[in-house]
């Protein structure tokens, strides 16, 4: 399968990541494995081949310049198993035998792995995409990853591989709603470029969120963080109970106002209740809304099973505009 694209999405889920490739021009293809997830895509016009990345490799793509990817992140997530956290350790010495070209597929198959949960593993194929790309004489000029947070030290130990082939790299910690998107989320990132600029992280467009700091104080060269009734005008003041409590306990639920960001928008966010001026229960969040608390389009197509979790899983659109740009990939020429 060769493609004109330029750019290769790994993990690609419902599309966040690509709509903001296609906003600047590119022209991107995802690769994702969840077939519920390809209906959303498919219905929204983005090229899509149903799969596992690790059945795919940069070959198919000989033209794509930029790969950008979100592994799964549930065994590294504080809300998922945690496994990938317990097993830091191996996974950062598995990005050396990574960089070492060891093929860690064959490995797990035979056994000599000895990770929790498989899924872990998965954290380490874009360096394997990264590196096969190099190894063919096409390597990616630029390259766009984000975790949770706790997948930091991985990001790190990527840039050493990647700085010694010759790549210009940053990782770091951003603060979503300091780039537009109406929700504080945190997200680990690395980007890297071998294009001869250096790489940085994206400056923040928008004021971080505090409690108690109303949107329109702050740093007056930055702009206000975007609200939950900024784009849920219709549904007029409302007030949120968090999806998830602190150890269990109900009662320690966050609450927060339509006048704030919303909470991370998990898998859960169908869970979310909201609350009129009354105190009354309102009609819980569409797929839609929970979507513009994304950052996606109000008429994206979400389609299939499981839609709150495609939309919790999602890359903000607006965060990966914001990395992509601080790659210079809006500097591609998008293919005639």
């Amino acid at each position: 399968m060769h493609t004109p694209t330029d750019t290769v999405s790994l993990f690609a889920g419902p599309g966040g990541m690509d709509l903001a490739a296609e906003a600047l021009g590119l022209h991107p293809f995802g690769i994702e494995s969840d077939p519920a997830t390809c209906e959303t895509r498919i219905a929204a016009g983005l090229d899509t081949v149903y799969g596992d990345v690790r059945g795919h490799s940069p070959s198919q793509f000989p033209n794509a310049l930029t790969l950008m990817a979100g592994p799964p992140c549930q065994t590294f997530s504080a809300t998922g198993t945690g496994t990938g956290r317990r097993d830091l350790d191996q996974v950062l010495d598995l990005v050396k035998r990574t960089a070492a070209r060891e093929n860690l597929y064959v490995a797990q198959v035979v056994g000599l792995l000895r990770v929790t949960d498989p899924r872990t593993l998965l954290v380490l194929e874009p360096l394997r995409w990264a590196l096969a790309a190099a190894d063919a004489g096409r390597p990616y000029r630029r390259i766009v990853l984000e975790q949770v947070p706790a997948a930091l030290p991985v990001w790190d130990a990527y840039a050493a591989v990647l700085r010694a082939e010759g790549y210009s790299v940053a990782t770091g910690v951003l603060k979503t709603e300091q780039h537009g998107v109406p929700q504080t989320r945190r997200r680990a990132v690395l980007i890297a470029r071998r294009d001869g600029h250096p790489a940085s992280l994206p400056a923040p467009t928008n004021r971080p969120y505090a409690k108690g700091i109303p949107q329109h104080e702050g740093d007056p060269t930055l702009e206000p963080w975007v609200s939950m009734g900024d784009v849920l005008p219709h549904r007029g003041p409302f007030g949120v109970v968090s999806n998830y409590g602190t150890g269990g306990d109900p009662k320690a639920r966050g609450r927060r106002t339509s006048a704030e960001p919303a909470f991370t928008v998990t898998g859960k966010i169908s869970r979310l209740r909201l609350l009129g001026p009354d105190g009354d229960d309102l009609p819980r969040l569409t797929p839609a809304e929970a979507g513009l608390l994304q950052s996606f389009p109000a008429d994206h197509p979400w389609s299939g099973r499981d839609v709150a979790q495609q939309i919790g899983n999602a890359c903000p659109p607006l965060l990966a505009r914001a990395l992509l740009n601080a790659v210079g990939a809006v500097a591609l020429q998008p293919a005639a």
